[in-house]
C-alpha cells in the first residue's frame, strides 16, 4: 500500500472536525513536514482562523516520532485533547493504519493528591496533622469548596484541578494538593497505586503525542530532573507567551510570610538550638523587609547580605538536621518532614542565589497593598537558557499569530535565543537552523477592519488625567452603540474610564475584577450594546466572534512600565552590548501585545470593525512605523469623522441583522 499524501491526510483531518481547508493550513503543513524531516527549526506565524492546530498535529502524527506540544492557555490544551485530537487520530488511522495514542502531562500540584485528601494537611502550629475538612465550616465558601473536592475525588479518572467545574479556590485546592519537592514519592505513600499524577506521566509516557503546558516546558528544561518523556520533535504553540511563562518559572521570590512558614513548619522536627537560629535569621529578614522600597538593587545591600546569609547558612542546618532526626510523636512523620524540608530548601536557594550574585540575574523589591514586601530575583535573558536546553535535542517547531515583529522574526528569534535568520555555523559553534515562515490569514483584513490612530489627541504622560482621550473614548463608544472592547495600559486607567462612561453613556461597561473573566466575557458576548474593559489578561484572552466586538479600543502603546526592574535591566543591559535597548526590549514587547489585542477584532470572514489606538506616538514616533508593521494589516487612518462614521454604518448593519 502507497504512503498517504500530506495533503490527503490534512484533508480527512480537516473533514472530520468540521473545518474548511485553508491554503496557509497546507503551507504549514507542508513546512512543519519539512522540518521534522531535517530535523531543522521553524517559527510559524499563521493568523487567526487558519486552522494552525491541525496544521502541525498531521504532519506531527504522519512522521510517527513523539511529540510534546506545550500551549500557554487551558483553553487551547482542552480544544487540543478533547476535540482536535480525538478527530484527528480518527480520521488518520485508516490511511496511516496505526492509532496513534495521545495523553496529557502537567505540573504535579494541578493534580488532586488522595494522601493530602485522606490523611490532611501537615499542621503548623502544633504536631500532626491538620484536617481541613474538620476545621472548615461546611457553610464557609472554603468548606463547600473542600466536601466537593472529597466527592469530586470518588467520581474523576483524572484528578486534574482542570477537569472540576465550577473549579474551587486556590486556597482550598492548595489543601489537597502537593508540590513536586512536598510530594512523598509513589514508593514511600500509601497511595502511590492510586496516585492521579503518577497516572499521568505513565500515560504520558505511552502516548505518542503528550500535551502539556509552557510552564511544565520550562520546569523541564531548567531543574535538570526529566518530567517530560524522550521526544524527537517539540512543538510550542502561542510561542509569543514562552519567553515570560520561562521568566517565570526562573524567577525566585522570598517574603516574610513564606520564611515564617518554613521556620514554624521545621521547628517540631529539629532541635531547640538549630530551629532557634532560623527563627533569629528569619526575624532580621523581616526586621530589614518592613523599610523595603520598591525597586531594583543593582547591588545587594551589605544589610540585606548579611541577613540573606544568616538566613542561608541556617536553613542549611535546618536541613541536614532534618535527615538526622526522627520523631515518633509526630503523626504521619514523613510528610510532616517533606513539607517542612520543602519549605526550608526554597528559603535556602533563593537565598544563596542572590548572596552569590550573578551578573546575569537582576534582584529586586516589590511592595504589593496585601502581602507586603517581597524579594525577587529572575534571570536577566532566558535566550541562552532556551538555545542550549530547547534547540539541542531535537526538531523545534513553535507557533502563534504574532511571531513577525516590525516585519521579520529576528525579533522573537534573539529572544529565544536564536540567531539571526539564516546564520550558517562554523566548525567550532554549531547554531540552531531555522527559518520564519508567515502563512498569512484567511481574514481580508484592509476590508474587514480599520486601524485608527487619533493623531490629534496630547501625548500620555506617566500620570494624570487624560479628559481628551475620555471624550474621544465616550464619542468613539457612542457612535459603535457599545459593542467595544477597551484594552488599558494599566487597572488604574481601566477603571477611570469605566467610572467616567458609566456617568456619560447608556451603554452597559464591564470592568475586570468586578466578576471572573469568563463570566464577563460571556456576558459581553451575550449583550451587543455591552462594553468590557480591562487590562492585561483581555489582550489576548477574549474570542468574540461576530456584531458583539466591532471595537477595540486601546488607550496607549504598552510599553513597559519605566520603573520596572526586570525590563530595564534587560534594556540597559542591550545597550551596553552596542544594540538598541529601547526597541529590543520596549518595542518588542508593546509589539506583541498590541498584535494580541488588534487580533481580538476579527476572529471570522464575517467580522467588521475599527482598532482605534487612542496614542498619537503610533502615527508621530519613529518606532511607530514598526509598530504598525507589527499589527495585522488593516485599513489605516487618522481622520476621526471618517472612523465615526464607519463605526455608525457597521452598528446599524449589525442592527439590521439582529432585526
Amino acid at each position: 500500500m502507497t504512503k498517504p499524501s500530506l495533503p490527503e491526510l490534512l484533508h480527512a483531518a480537516v473533514s472530520a472536525v468540521g473545518g474548511v481547508e485553508r491554503p496557509g493550513q497546507v503551507t504549514m503543513a507542508e513546512a512543519v513536514a519539512q522540518a521534522i524531516d531535517d530535523g531543522s527549526h521553524l517559527l510559524v506565524q499563521a493568523g487567526t482562523g487558519t486552522g494552525k492546530s491541525l496544521g502541525y498535529l498531521v504532519p506531527a502524527l504522519a512522521h510517527g516520532d513523539r511529540v510534546v506540544v506545550a500551549t500557554a492557555t487551558l483553553a487551547l490544551q482542552r480544544q487540543l485533547v478533547e476535540r482536535d485530537l480525538p478527530r484527528t487520530v480518527d480520521a488518520l488511522h485508516p490511511q496511516l493504519r496505526r492509532r496513534p495514542e495521545f495523553a496529557m502531562l502537567k505540573g504535579r500540584s494541578n493534580y488532586l493528591c488522595l494522601h493530602r485528601l485522606h490523611e490532611g494537611v501537615p499542621q503548623e502550629e502544633e504536631d500532626g496533622l491538620f484536617d481541613p475538612f474538620e476545621a472548615a465550616a461546611p457553610t464557609s465558601k472554603l468548606g463547600q469548596d473542600l466536601l466537593r473536592l472529597r466527592d469530586w475525588s470518588d467520581d474523576t479518572e483524572t484528578g486534574d484541578r482542570d477537569d472540576l467545574t465550577p473549579g474551587v479556590s486556590d486556597r482550598a485546592w492548595s489543601q489537597v494538593s502537593v508540590t513536586s519537592r512536598e510530594c512523598l514519592g509513589a514508593s514511600k505513600c500509601a497511595y502511590g497505586a492510586e496516585c492521579f499524577a503518577e497516572a499521568a506521566r505513565e500515560r504520558a509516557k505511552l502516548a505518542d503525542v503528550v500535551v502539556t503546558n509552557h510552564a511544565l516546558l520550562a520546569i523541564d528544561a531548567i531543574e535538570g530532573a526529566p518530567v517530560l518523556p524522550q521526544h524527537e520533535v517539540l512543538i510550542v504553540d502561542e510561542a509569543h507567551e514562552l519567553v515570560s511563562r520561562v521568566t517565570g518559572v526562573a524567577t525566585g521570590e522570598l517574603t516574610p510570610g513564606q520564611v515564617n512558614r518554613a521556620v514554624r513548619r521545621a521547628a517540631k522536627l529539629v532541635d531547640e538550638k538549630v530551629a532557634d537560629q532560623l527563627q533569629t535569621a528569619a526575624e532580621g529578614f523581616e526586621r530589614l523587609m518592613e523599610l523595603a522600597l520598591p525597586g531594583r538593587l543593582e547591588e545587594v545591600p551589605e544589610d540585606l547580605g548579611y541577613a540573606l546569609m544568616a538566613l542561608r547558612d541556617a536553613a542549611r542546618t535546618v536541613v541536614s538536621a532534618l535527615g538526622t532526626t526522627r520523631d515518633k510523636s509526630v503523626q504521619d512523620e514523613d510528610a510532616v518532614r517533606k513539607q517542612a524540608r520543602a519549605s526550608v530548601e526554597t528559603v535556602h536557594d533563593v537565598a544563596e542565589r542572590i548572596t552569590q550574585g550573578s551578573e546575569y540575574d537582576v534582584v529586586w523589591y516589590e511592595r504589593h497593598d496585601r502581602f507586603g514586601a517581597s524579594l525577587r530575583v529572575a534571570p536577566l535573558s532566558v535566550s541562552g537558557l532556551l538555545r542550549e536546553k530547547l534547540f539541542s535535542e531535537r526538531s523545534v517547531v513553535l507557533t502563534s499569530a504574532t511571531l513577525k515583529l516590525g516585519g521579520d522574526f529576528n525579533g522573537v528569534g534573539a529572544s529565544l535565543g536564536l540567531p539571526p535568520e539564516g546564520t550558517v555555523g562554523t566548525e567550532d559553534e554549531d547554531v540552531p537552523v531555522w527559518k520564519g515562515i508567515d502563512v498569512g490569514s484567511p481574514f481580508d483584513y484592509p476590508k474587514q477592519g480599520i486601524l485608527y490612530v487619533a493623531r490629534h489627541l496630547a501625548t500620555p504622560g506617566r500620570e494624570g488625567s487624560r479628559g481628551d482621550m475620555m471624550d474621544e473614548l465616550a464619542e468613539l463608544v457612542e457612535a459603535a452603540g457599545g459593542r467595544t472592547l477597551g484594552l488599558f495600559s494599566s487597572m488604574r486607567a481601566a477603571q477611570a474610564a469605566a467610572e467616567e462612561l458609566r456617568g456619560r453613556l447608556d451603554q452597559p461597561v464591564l470592568l475586570q475584577g468586578e466578576d471572573t473573566l469568563g463570566e464577563l466575557i460571556k456576558n459581553f458576548a451575550a449583550d451587543p450594546e455591552t462594553c468590557l474593559f480591562g487590562t492585561l489578561s483581555l489582550w489576548q484572552g477574549v474570542d468574540v466572534p461576530g456584531p458583539n466586538c466591532q471595537l477595540v479600543v486601546m488607550d496607549r502603546i504598552p510599553f513597559p512600565r519605566p520603573d520596572d526592574p526586570l525590563m530595564s535591566a534587560r534594556q540597559k543591559a542591550v545597550e551596553e552590548a552596542g544594540g538598541n535597548g529601547f526597541m529590543a526590549v520596549a518595542a518588542t514587547h508593546a509589539a506583541l501585545l498590541m498584535a494580541q489585542g488588534a487580533g481580538r477584532l476579527v476572529r471570522a470572514t464575517g467580522d467588521r470593525g475599527v482598532v482605534a489606538v487612542l496614542d498619537p506616538r503610533l502615527a508621530t514616533a519613529r518606532y511607530g512605523s514598526y509598530l504598525r508593521a507589527s499589527l495585522p494589516d488593516f485599513w489605516y487612518t487618522t481622520d476621526r469623522n471618517q472612523v465615526r462614521r464607519s463605526l455608525s454604518a457597521i452598528d446599524a448593519a449589525a442592527k439590521a441583522a439582529e432585526a
